[in-house]
């Protein structure tokens, strides 16, 4: 039965939410101020009308807009959904105590040409068809997409050769995760879920990574065909990244934050970049200062250990393969570092923070993909005689809920 209601705000995925005598009522891809129609299930509302629009609505582009849950927030403006991540951040802050009165900058956009990095899901529905795609919204399905107007001019070919690949290992009747991101030197393709690959079937699939011309393919991380070596330029340096390594986004998603993160080393001389990956940030800092890099994985810290020992005109890098959550670098180790850069996991850098509270460092760099976890670390921070000088938004998942941070924070 259909009934009415009046949207107050945007939760924290991106639901429109409505107060009713029964509780919150959350309800996709409604605007905050308008009056809707829908019909209720448990605690969640199926929009059926839009009666009164809100003026920040816009049409959506994506004809998969409601099925595909990639996308949440595709119908509120641009300028509308940074505020509201601008928001997600404030009040992250604010539930974990943090001051952030005039702190918070206005959300950065990073979309940039789009998206350089997806990961695709196979999987077998219940007629024995094959579908690869992205996730239906509140739920494990598949939508078969034909294309995502969100993804970079480079991963043009991504999808067709997601399909391929899957399809080539459907014999084995798994589901299947196919990450793909577009390098400088062409597509590098790795699938997960399959399982030991035999013999015959790795020439096939050789033989889909030349008829898809994709610069590497691999199986859990076990290259099958290098056709070409997969690039990224970092900085100064060229990257060579492991097969299915963690890499930000978007181009201007990783430029913004290592920008920001520059920005707040300032003159250091000494820094240390924690959970550094492939080297986004270690890359780019050691033009004006000398890095000692940790990640607990191993292929990256190697990727990145040898793109500095390549490149000219870098100061000192020293990576080190390390588990950060069980062995965080101690204040003694600690000794010596201008500014500590860390951009951990959605986890957040817990063990760091609490190790960083009692260090001698003067100012930290946090970089961060979660808000919550961003807020617990920054209270132990602050509760360790830190104080928050500032704070950036950045937005390289355009149409989500998702919000990238740069936090600086300066000893008392």
């Amino acid at each position: 039965m259909a009934e009415r209601v009046r949207i107050e705000q945007l939760g924290a995925r991106g639901d429109g939410v409505a107060a009713t005598p029964d509780g919150p009522l959350y309800i996709a891809r409604a605007l905050p101020g308008e009056l809707v129609a829908v019909e209720r299930r448990g605690e969640r509302g199926v929009l059926l009308d839009v009666i009164e629009p809100s003026p920040d609505r816009v049409a959506a582009y994506c004809p998969e807009v409601g099925r595909c849950g990639g996308c949440a927030t595709q119908e509120l403006s641009q300028a509308s959904a940074l505020d509201w991540k601008r928001g997600l951040l404030i009040e992250a802050f604010a539930r974990a105590g943090v001051a952030c009165e005039g702190l918070v900058a206005s959300t950065v956009d990073a979309h940039g040409a789009g998206r350089r990095r997806a990961t695709f899901h196979a999987r077998f529905g219940a007629d024995g068809r094959l579908s690869v795609g992205f996730a239906e919204a509140k739920s494990h399905a598949i939508v078969a997409i034909s294309d995502c107007p969100l993804l970079a001019p480079a991963m043009v070919g991504a999808l067709p050769a997601a399909r391929a690949v899957a399809a080539t290992l459907a014999s084995k009747r798994k589901p299947l995760d196919l990450i793909v991101t577009a390098t400088d030197t062409g597509l590098d393709l790795d699938a997960r879920g399959s399982g030991p690959v035999p013999e015959p079937l790795r020439l096939r699939l050789a033989r889909v990574a030349e008829e898809h011309d994709l610069a590497r393919l691999s199986i859990h991380g076990d290259v099958v065909v290098a056709r070409r070596k997969p690039v990224l330029q970092i900085g100064r340096a060229q990257v060579s990244p492991p097969p299915g390594g963690f890499l930000q986004a978007t181009e201007a998603g990783e430029r913004v934050l290592a920008e920001l993160a520059a920005a707040g080393i300032s003159k250091a001389k000494r820094v240390a970049d924690l959970f550094c990956g492939v080297g986004a940030f270690a890359l780019r800092l050691a033009e004006t200062a000398e890095v000692f890099a940790a990640d607990a994985e191993r292929p990256a810290v190697a990727a990145l250990d040898a793109a500095a020992r390549a490149a000219q005109g870098l100061k000192r890098v020293t990576a080190e393969a390390r588990d950060l959550f069980r062995r965080p670098l101690t204040p003694n180790e600690l000794k010596g570092f201008d500014v500590v850069v860390f951009d951990p996991p959605r986890a957040g850098a817990e063990a760091q923070a609490r190790a960083l509270a009692t260090s001698g460092v003067r100012r930290v760099v946090a970089v961060s993909c979660n808000a919550t976890t961003l807020a617990r670390d920054a209270a132990i921070l602050i509760a360790g005689g830190y104080r928050l000088t500032g704070a950036t938004p950045v937005d390289q998942f355009r149409h989500s809920a998702h919000v990238e941070t740069v936090a600086v924070f300066e000893r008392r």
